[in-house]
This record gives C-alpha cells, structure tokens and sequence, in this order.
C-alpha cells in the first residue's frame, strides 16, 4: 500500500520540518509513503474563510485519484490509541492500494473536501498548530510501523 500525507501551506519552521523529514525516511523503510504540499493561497486578505476553505478544497480535489482512500485530520474525527491506529493501518494495508491523509489549511476543509473523504480521525482533543499536527502525525505513523513489524520502538 502506498501512502501520502497531503498538507496545504510548507512547514516553515526548520526544526518541524527536520524532525518530519526524519519520519518520513523511517516510515520508508515500511512502505511507500510521501508527503504531498500544496501551496498556500495568495493574497487571502481579501477573502472570507469559507472563499479560503473553498478555494484550498478544489486545489486538494485536483490532487486526489478516484480510486484513493481518503483520510481527513479532523477535530470531530475518531481518536485511537497508537496500538489500535496500527491495527487499523494494518488493515487498510491488506484492503487498499492508495491511502490519502489530508491536513488542511487554518479554516479546515470545505464541504466538497468533507465529502470526498472516507473517514476523519483526530489526534487528539486539543488543539495544535498545523505545523505540529505533521510531526505528530508522521511520528504515529511511524510508531504504527514499528507496532505492526512488533519492533520495540512502542512501549506498552
């Protein structure tokens, strides 16, 4: 199985984007896995936030394959523990060819976004800046690997 992480906007901050870069050749190790930016909009300042999501949803469409499997970072989305999200990409790895997990911009996704996805999952109940949701996520992913392979990266 083959797997993206679709962000919108760059990392900016160095260190960030060093430690993503590190998880990111990890989880090669496991299975194809790339990370996917799309540009940030310009001159937003004079567009509404739902202009913006809208806007930010067509650019994420364009990027998606019909036959991909499509994952939203969501707040309203199910929460797993480590162990459980590796049982669950387990899963998907025997079930699909293409999983697609979209972070979106600061407003979120747009309604045709939301309908296109197959499934939502959050990483946690509170709220983290868009650039800290890459390192955990690709840190889970990664930690996810290590469980599946039964690696004694995860302690439980």
């Amino acid at each position: 199985m083959k797997t993206t992480l679709l962000v919108v906007g760059k990392t900016t901050d160095k260190h960030i984007a060093a430690c993503i870069d590190d998880y990111r050749e990890r989880i090669g190790h496991y299975m194809p896995f790339s990370l996917v930016t799309i540009p940030e909009l310009k001159n937003t300042k004079s567009l509404t936030a739902q202009q913006q999501k809208d806007r930010e949803g067509e650019l994420i469409l364009k990027q998606l394959q019909d036959s991909d499997h499509v994952v939203l970072l969501d707040e309203h989305g199910v929460e797993r523990r480590s162990i459980e999200f590796a049982g669950w990409i387990e899963k998907k790895q025997q079930a699909l060819r293409h999983l697609v997990f979209i972070i979106g911009g600061p407003y979120g996704f747009s309604e045709a976004v939301y309908r296109r996805a197959n499934e939502k999952i959050s990483l946690s109940k509170m709220t983290f800046s868009h650039q800290m949701v890459r390192l955990i996520f690709t840190e889970q992913f990664y930690r996810a690997c290590t469980i599946i392979k039964g690696e004694p990266y995860h302690h439980e």
